[in-house]
């Protein structure tokens, strides 16, 4: 019997306040406000999408011990928690610090993090289609100073925690955008120096070495996403140990899709088509990735007509639990297939509402995401 996968859930930490997002938006403001103000932008479309918990606060221990809980009974192995870091410092580290890792239940779910070290733009909410280049809240590419201060905060802060996922004694790092990466360090060379330190301060911190996993992908979706014409190639030259995929809007153009609202199947089969190519290409394991859904209108303005654009402007997919199962059917053979060492399947997302990607329960499909997680891979 193949060994059974872990489920990696990325987990969007933007539910809480922020010191950053007060000063940007206002105070006590969170994408709680973007979601809640959602509409209906076209016949049948389902917004505003709400949690069947309602609103709540995940910098609290009690939030994360609830989310802990359901993660554990349907299957879900860990998340892989958006970090976000910059030239001065950390940001939406509250949901982590303050609500998952101080849950009396912690330990009983994996986490690891997963860099995402995009530029970070105004799009809460976007208020022009055609606008490409929004106002840029911070950079993110960062110099060899702000990396090596990020490096130092996630070896002494997060890999001794107990249930730091590890791979083989190696703590996992996933790398969001790798072409931000080497224009922040100042070029290739620099950034396999920079990673070969941040490897050695790892083992020097008792490890076996740093596991790092790198998001590749064929398309960008954000405004200014930098994308690769080689990233086999890059991502053997940085010394990565694995490699994934955020979500499947990642793996074809959305403009070729009807709009408002498309069906999943076509992108679904476009992102395992790609995932082929990689696992192919790449001289390390390529894990799958299973995205829920897809609908970032709640990041529009609200009062103007809902045209196709530019991110987040975009077509939708609202496809059914019974329609993510196949997904997760697809994952796990694609592993059994390439007969990956440690199979891993990461998920968009844990709680991804704002755009329309998120396992936990709504409204409108209750547990059905989760209980296909179970369904397919059993308990954990």
């Amino acid at each position: 019997m193949a060994e059974r996968p872990k489920v990696l859930a990325y987990y969007f930490p933007d539910w809480h306040a922020d010191p950053r997002n007060a000063k940007w938006f206002g105070q006590d403001w969170d994408e709680w406000k973007l979601l809640e103000a959602a509409k209906p932008r076209f016949d049948g479309h389902r917004q505003p999408r709400i949690p069947l918990d309602g609103r709540f606060d995940e910098a609290t221990p009690a939030s994360a011990e609830h989310q802990i809980r359901i993660a554990k009974e349907y299957g879900v192995d860990g998340f892989l928690v958006d970090y976000y870091w910059y030239d001065d410092g950390p940001y939406l580290q509250g949901a982590l610090d303050d609500g998952l890792l101080a849950a009396r239940n912690s330990d009983d779910i994996k986490f690891a993090l997963m860099w995402a070290n995009h530029e970070l733009v105004n799009i809460f909410p976007h208020d022009d289609p055609a606008d490409d280049s929004p106002q840029r809240l911070k950079n993110g590419a960062i110099d060899r100073a702000a990396f090596e201060k990020l490096a130092r905060h996630v070896i002494d802060t997060y890999f001794a925690r107990p249930n730091y996922l590890t791979i083989d004694g190696r703590p996992w790092l996933t790398i969001y955008e790798l072409g931000n990466l080497v224009v922040g360090l100042g070029g290739v060379e620099e950034t396999a120096d920079a990673l070969r330190w941040f490897d050695e301060q790892t083992r020097q911190a008792g490890f076996e070495g740093l596991h790092l996993d790198a998001v590749v992908w064929g398309i960008g979706v954000l405004p200014v996403a930098i994308t690769l014409d080689n990233p086999s190639e890059l991502v053997r030259k940085l010394g990565f140990r694995s490699a994934t995929s955020y979500v499947w809007v990642h793996h074809a153009d959305l403009g070729r899709f009807e709009f408002p609202r498309a069906d999943v199947g076509p992108l679904r089969a476009a992102a395992f088509a790609e995932y082929g190519r990689y696992a192919a290409e790449l001289d390390v394991p390529f894990y799958p990735n299973v995205t829920v859904g897809w609908d970032a209108s709640p990041r529009t303005a609200q009062d103007r007509e809902f045209v196709r654009g530019r991110y987040p402007w975009t077509t939708t997919f609202d496809p059914s639990p019974e329609e993510f199962r196949e997904g997760l059917l697809m994952a796990k053979s694609f592993l059994e297939r390439h007969g990956q060492p440690h199979p891993i399947i990461t998920v968009n997302a844990w709680n991804e509402w704002t755009e329309g990607s998120a396992l936990l329960p709504d409204n409108h499909n209750g547990y059905g995401f989760l209980e296909m997680i179970r369904a397919v891979f059993g308990d954990r």
